[in-house]
Order: structure tokens, then C-alpha cells, then sequence
């Protein structure tokens, strides 16, 4: 074999092998995106079911108008965040003020039996269960990624072209705090 045949063909392998690279980074990086947008869109289905769970508690509850001001405030954040830390620092403040909407309602006993009230709390329910997962699945891809960023050979392709490592999603550290649990009879 001749040194010029040799060297076209480990010129072909480096070319196949950045390649390679370059499309697993591009494709995590995606995948990265994704899981952002999945959260994004829980949080826009939580945002359109507050309305409506307000609406409802107002009936019972009208003298609770700062709760809901907030609630109401709370959500513009979210919808109008510029970054993924802010969007998720308005959710986790908007996610506080949604369980004392919940404990407002519990005072109610009409409410608490009224049809619209059940579904709409399942509802939001349900949704902040979905947040949580795609909160989680988001940081499995963003792990993901980040170590084929960190990982040899795949991180000299990601410098050579500009790829920059995502962050993950953080819990507050009121949210870490053990919850204090008294049963008083």
C-alpha cells in the first residue's frame, strides 16, 4: 500500500470520526432542547388551568384577592421569563402560592365537594407531576450531554466548535428543607 493511500485513508477515518462527533454533540444538545421545551410546555398547560382554578375559588373565597393577585403576578413571570433559571425560580415561587390557593379552598367545604373545583385541582395536580418529570428529564439530558462535552475524544470536537455546556435545573434550598410535620389532637 502506498503512503498516499494510507494517509487518504486515515484522513477518511479522522473525517468520518469528527463527523461522528459532531452529530452525536449536535443531537444531544437537541435533546437538551427538547426536554427545556417539554417543561415549557407544562408550564404553559399550568399556566392555563390557574385561571380557571382561580375562577372557581373566587366564588367561595372572595376576600382572598392578594393570594390571587399574586398567583395572577406569579404567572405573567413565568410566562415572560427570559431564561430557563428565571422561568424556573417564577415557577417554583408560583408553585408555593398555588398550594396555599389550595389550602384557601380546604377552608370550603362547598368547594372542596364542587365538581369543577375536584377536576380542576387534578388537573393542576397532574400538571405539576409532569413538571417534576420533565424537570428530571431535563437534567438526565443535560448530564448526558455535559459528559459528552467533558468525555475524550467528544470534548476536543465540542471545543473545536463552540459547544458550551448546559446547566441543570437546581431545587431551592427552602424546597430541600425537611417539612415539619405535627399532628396536634
Amino acid at each position: 500500500m502506498s503512503l498516499a493511500l494510507i494517509i487518504i485513508v486515515i484522513l477518511v477515518l479522522v473525517a468520518i470520526w469528527l463527523m461522528a462527533s459532531y452529530n452525536s454533540l449536535v443531537k444531544s444538545r437537541m435533546q437538551t432542547k427538547e426536554a427545556w421545551s417539554q417543561i415549557d410546555v407544562q408550564l404553559k398547560r399550568r399556566n392555563d388551568l390557574i385561571p380557571n382554578l382561580i375562577e372557581t375559588v373566587k366564588g367561595y373565597a372572595a376576600y382572598e384577592e392578594k393570594t390571587f393577585e399574586k398567583i395572577t403576578e406569579l404567572r405573567s413571570q413565568v410566562a415572560h421569563a427570559s431564561t430557563p433559571a428565571a422561568t424556573m425560580e417564577a415557577s417554583n415561587e408560583l408553585t408555593k402560592q398555588v398550594a396555599s390557593l389550595i389550602a384557601i379552598a380546604e377552608n370550603y367545604p362547598d368547594l372542596k365537594a364542587n365538581t369543577n373545583f375536584l377536576k380542576l385541582q387534578d388537573e393542576l395536580t397532574n400538571t405539576e407531576n409532569k413538571i417534576s418529570y420533565s424537570r428530571q428529564l431535563f437534567n438526565t439530558t443535560t448530564s448526558n450531554y455535559n459528559v459528552k462535552l467533558e468525555s475524550f475524544p467528544s470534548n476536543i470536537v465540542g471545543k473545536l466548535f463552540g459547544f458550551k455546556p448546559s446547566e441543570f435545573l437546581q431545587t431551592p434550598e427552602e424546597e430541600k428543607a425537611v417539612p415539619k410535620v405535627e399532628f396536634n389532637f
